[in-house]
C-alpha cells in the first residue's frame, strides 16, 4: 500500500495494482481494440477496394493508429485514467501524487505503450514492471503515473455483542465518560482477537478493561472476564449512540417539515 500526503495534510492510502491485474485489463482492452479494428475493416472494406494499393495500405495504417494509439489516449483522457479493461477490474491510472491524469499523461502512456506493449509483445513492459514496486511500465515512469486498485474487498467483521449475563448490568451502567480514543483501541482489540496469541489476548484485554473501569460505573459483577466486560461496554455504548442519533434524525426531520411549510 502506498501512502500519499495531500495538500490538506490528509494521508491517502492507495493500493498499486499488481502486474497480473494490469495484464488482465490489458488483454480486455486489446480484445476490444481488435474487435473494433475488424469492424472498421468490414465497414470501409468495400470502399477500399476501389483504391490503389498504396492508398489502401495508408488507410489500413491509419485505422491501426486510430484504434491502437488515438483511441486509448482519448479514452484515458476523457475517463481520467480508465479504460474498458481497467473498469472491468476496478483499476485506474493516477499521477504519482494520487491526482487524476490529463491529456499529457495519457499521450505519453499511449505512445510508449504502442512500442513497449505492441511492438515488443509486452516483453519490455514486463521486464520494467518487475523491478518497480508499483508495477510501473516505461510509459508510467516517463509520464509520472501508476495504476491503482479502486475496488478493494472489504471484510466485514462482526461487532461485539453484550453477553447475556451482563445485559441487565449494561443497561444500568454509566458509559458516558468513556473517552473516544480508548473506545477506538478497544474496538481494534476486538477486531484482532483471532490474530493474537492467548497470552497477548489476555494481557491486552485485562489492561484495557482496567483502563475502561475508571470511566464506567458501577463495576461489573464479580468474576466477569475482561473480554466479556469490554464486549458489554462497547455493545451498550454503540446501542446508546444509535438511539441518540435516531432521535436527532427524527427531530431534524420534524424541524425540516416545519421550516418548509408556509409561511416559512
Amino acid at each position: 500500500m502506498t501512502s500519499i500526503v495531500s495538500g490538506e495534510a490528509v494521508v491517502l492510502e492507495l493500493r498499486p495494482a499488481t502486474f497480473a491485474s494490469r495484464g488482465a485489463g490489458l488483454l480486455i482492452d486489446l480484445l476490444a481494440q481488435v474487435l473494433l479494428f475488424v469492424a472498421l475493416l468490414l465497414l470501409v472494406g468495400p470502399a477500399a477496394q476501389d483504391l490503389d494499393p498504396a492508398a489502401a495500405r495508408i488507410l489500413v495504417l491509419g485505422l491501426v493508429l486510430l484504434v491502437l494509439v488515438v483511441l486509448p489516449i482519448t479514452v484515458e483522457t476523457l475517463s481520467r485514467g480508465r479504460s474498458l479493461g481497467k473498469l472491468a477490474l476496478g483499476l485506474r491510472i493516477v499521477r504519482d501524487d494520487g491526482g487524476s491524469i490529463r491529456f499529457r499523461h495519457a499521450m505519453i502512456r499511449g505512445l510508449l505503450g504502442f512500442v513497449e506493449i505492441l511492438l515488443t509483445v509486452g516483453s519490455l513492459a514486463l521486464v520494467v514492471s518487475l523491478f518497480n514496486e508499483r508495477s510501473k511500465r516505461l510509459g508510467d515512469m516517463l509520464a509520472g503515473t501508476y495504476s491503482v486498485r479502486e475496488r478493494v474487498a472489504v471484510r466485514r467483521r462482526p461487532l461485539a455483542q453484550t453477553p447475556p449475563s451482563l445485559v441487565a448490568w449494561a443497561q444500568l451502567a454509566d458509559l458516558g465518560r468513556l473517552p473516544d480514543p480508548l473506545a477506538r483501541r478497544v474496538r481494534q482489540f476486538q477486531q484482532n482477537l483471532t490474530r493474537l496469541s492467548p497470552e497477548s489476548r489476555h494481557r491486552i484485554g485485562a489492561a484495557l478493561a482496567a483502563e475502561a473501569s475508571a470511566f464506567v460505573a458501577p463495576a461489573p459483577p464479580t468474576g466477569t472476564a475482561p473480554e466479556d466486560y469490554l464486549a458489554a461496554v462497547m455493545s451498550e455504548r454503540r446501542r446508546r449512540d444509535t438511539d441518540r442519533l435516531e432521535v436527532a434524525r427524527d427531530r431534524a426531520s420534524a424541524r425540516s417539515v416545519t421550516l418548509h411549510r408556509l409561511p416559512y
